[in-house]
Order: structure tokens, then C-alpha cells, then sequence
């Protein structure tokens, strides 16, 4: 699998992970690799504290989207 930032620039870079909210794969440049809320429920989306504190991969999109609801 290849990162598909990279991929919009034209740049040919492997993934390393994939997204926890859309699959995107990432490269080691763009995997945002920090703690989360957790998602609860359907639509509207709820956010709430991790107690257990794990740290998720994410793509830039999923993670400005998720800060901006934080």
C-alpha cells in the first residue's frame, strides 16, 4: 500500500499504517500517532475521554476533523 498524501503530491512513499477512522494509508511523514477521544454512539458523533489512554494512528484529514469536534 502506498501513502495516499504522498500519492496526491506525486510522490511514490509506502505506507506504514492505515487510518483508524477512514483506512487511508499513511507514510511515517504524514501517520499522526497520538491519544484520542473515543467515539460513542451514531450520528451525532460524541466524543469522550480515553480512560485507558491509547495512542491511535490517524491521517491529517481524520485528525483536523477530530481536534476541530474536540
Amino acid at each position: 500500500m502506498k501513502c495516499y498524501v504522498c500519492a496526491k503530491m506525486g510522490k511514490n512513499t509506502d505506507a506504514v499504517a492505515a487510518c483508524i477512522v477512514c483506512g487511508m494509508g499513511v507514510c511515517m511523514e504524514h501517520a499522526i500517532y497520538e491519544e484520542t477521544p473515543v467515539w460513542k454512539g451514531d450520528y451525532p458523533v460524541r466524543l469522550e475521554k480515553d480512560i485507558e489512554k491509547m495512542k491511535r494512528i490517524m491521517c491529517p484529514p481524520c485528525h483536523e476533523a477530530l481536534k476541530e469536534n474536540w
